[in-house]
């Protein structure tokens, strides 16, 4: 028989201990494959970077993306989580309605999930939204107000109240709703899962930075919009908005004179005839480029994430891009009449309506009209200042192909094009003067107040309905009232036209309302 085999003492505790250890080292086993696994699974959820392509350009237009999500934007999950956490800031509806985005159906019949002019695009495997030149630039109209309602790209956009829902996202930052264990249900409320890798990342890595980057804003955007009047719906002020966030301007340090600068969104139809006139409100870009660079800048893009190629797209489409014709059927008498009349008097400056289309002709034409001549408010004109022209020429894309070369500091407003006249009240660059007939008043015959955000065609007196209001009474049921005394809003000078005699302005008017 063979003899038994024995182990020493230390043999058997050695033995012992590593029956001990067998658990534990089975647990760090499997937390390293659990970290592998989440790791890997994080590489694979969080490094995808991709955005939407649409084949048709008026689709591209609507909801294709110029860059701006990236640094701007907010994740599509909290966009949708947002009207569920925050219900009385959107009037109890579940869409961005009630700040005036506009929503279209599908081919389905449903309404899409993301209003006109918010685009969508996967930054490190998050997908984020924000803003695209259509929220700024497409609008709808009504024949009656009973009417149906149709959406025009590219008229102005006379629904949004952009600086309500401006105001509303950043004071989200602080709010406790804003938590992962509020908003991450909410999100799910709203139809989107999340993966048990998602939700930590979510908690950890997704939502500090976005809440972090909303307080600075809202640290740098607040005390601006606190200086100055509501800008009410259609109207934003273009360039403040950038001195505060791009270049990191203290708003303590704008002067009074060039801290308001709130004026009406333009339209940008048929841009081709455009090139080399003075553009913007005040004229102080003569290249379309630089203009729709500039322009996506205030959407939320940055010399880093601007998408050039996706810009030049609406870009090149815009060029040809003309607007409905007017359905406003006034005498035709009184149109022929009123044709002599404009001729004499205002197509030098801005071109005229003929039965072929709009002609882009003018001695003055997409020239700038001095202030001292031209009498309207001056405020738009002030917040664009020779030193925030030289940070744009010496910090905004320097060194690279799209650096800007064109910006200039002018001393008046540009003599603009008027196609698509029907479609761009309120009149005037701040949006002034309700209609075209209070547009051939003088100044103190003009209302004082009234209601925008009318999208119902005034096909008597030009523009959209617009009621007078008392700016100190009640708010409006509906409407924002548009009070001309607050700074940035006067109603004076264009004096051109006042002074024709009653006939011949109700047949300038017959005329205009045919644009």
């Amino acid at each position: 028989m063979p003899e038994p085999y024995f182990v020493t003492e230390v043999e058997r505790q050695l033995a012992q201990r590593r029956h001990r250890w067998r658990p534990v080292r089975l647990v760090l086993i499997a937390a390293l494959v659990a970290a592998v696994y989440l790791a890997l699974t994080a590489a694979i959820l969080f490094t995808r970077n991709d955005t939407p392509r649409y084949g048709d350009v008026i689709e591209h237009f609507k909801y294709g993306s110029i860059g701006s999500e990236t640094e701007s934007g907010i994740p599509y999950r909290v966009w949708q989580a947002l009207p569920r956490l925050f219900p009385d800031a959107f009037e109890q509806r579940d869409d961005y309605s009630a700040f005036g985005f506009l929503y279209e159906k599908d081919s389905l019949g449903r309404q899409r999930d993301l209003p006109i002019g918010v685009s969508r695009r996967t930054v490190r495997g998050v997908d984020m939204v924000w803003l695209n030149c259509a929220v700024c630039h497409t609008g709808t109209y009504r024949l009656s107000a009973n009417g149906p309602r149709t959406t025009v790209p590219a008229m102005p956009s006379n629904n949004l109240q952009f600086e309500r829902f401006v105001r509303f996202v950043l004071s989200t930052a602080a709010d406790e709703r804003m938590a992962p264990d509020t908003l991450i249900p909410a999100a799910e409320a709203a139809g989107h899962r999340f993966g048990v890798v998602e939700k930590v990342a979510w908690r950890y890595l997704v939502l500090p930075p976005l809440r972090e980057g909303l307080i600075a804003r809202h640290a740098r955007l607040e005390s601006l919009l606190a200086r100055q009047p509501d800008w009410g719906p259609g109207r934003v002020d273009t360039f403040n908005p950038y001195k505060a966030v791009q270049m990191k301007i203290p708003a303590a340090t704008l002067t009074p004179a060039e801290v308001i600068g709130a004026a009406d969104f333009p339209a940008v139809f048929e841009q081709g005839p455009r090139e080399g006139m003075h553009l913007h409100w005040d004229g102080n870009n003569t290249s379309l480029a630089e203009r729709n660079l500039s322009a996506a800048l205030g959407a939320g893009v940055t010399p880093e994430t601007v998408d050039h190629a996706a810009i030049k797209r609406v870009a090149d489409w815009l060029l040809t891009l003309k607007p409905p014709a007017s359905p406003n059927r006034p005498d035709a008498g009184a149109v022929e009449r009123g044709r002599t009349v404009y001729r004499s008097a205002c197509s030098s400056c801005h071109g005229e309506q003929d039965p072929a289309g709009y002609q882009f002709q003018g001695d003055a034409i997409g020239k700038v009209d001095p202030i001292a001549r031209l009498g309207t408010d001056r405020a738009r004109l002030d917040s664009y200042t020779p030193a925030f022209r030289q940070r744009q020429l010496t910090e905004l894309f320097a060194g690279t192909p799209y650096a800007f070369r064109s910006f200039e500091k002018t001393d008046g407003y540009a003599n603009l094009p008027l196609d698509g006249l029907w479609l761009r009240g309120p009149y005037l660059h701040n949006g002034a003067v309700p209609t075209l007939k209070d547009l051939l008043a003088p100044p103190a015959q003009r209302p004082a107040a009234y209601l925008r955000g009318s999208d119902v065609i005034d096909g008597v007196n030009g523009g959209f309905l617009s009621p007078p209001c008392d700016p100190k009474g009640p708010p409006p049921a509906t409407g924002f009232c548009f009070d001309t005394t607050q700074t940035g809003n006067g109603k004076d000078g264009h004096l051109y036209g006042t002074d024709l005699p009653a006939s011949a302005k109700s047949d300038l008017l017959s005329y205009l309302l045919t644009f």
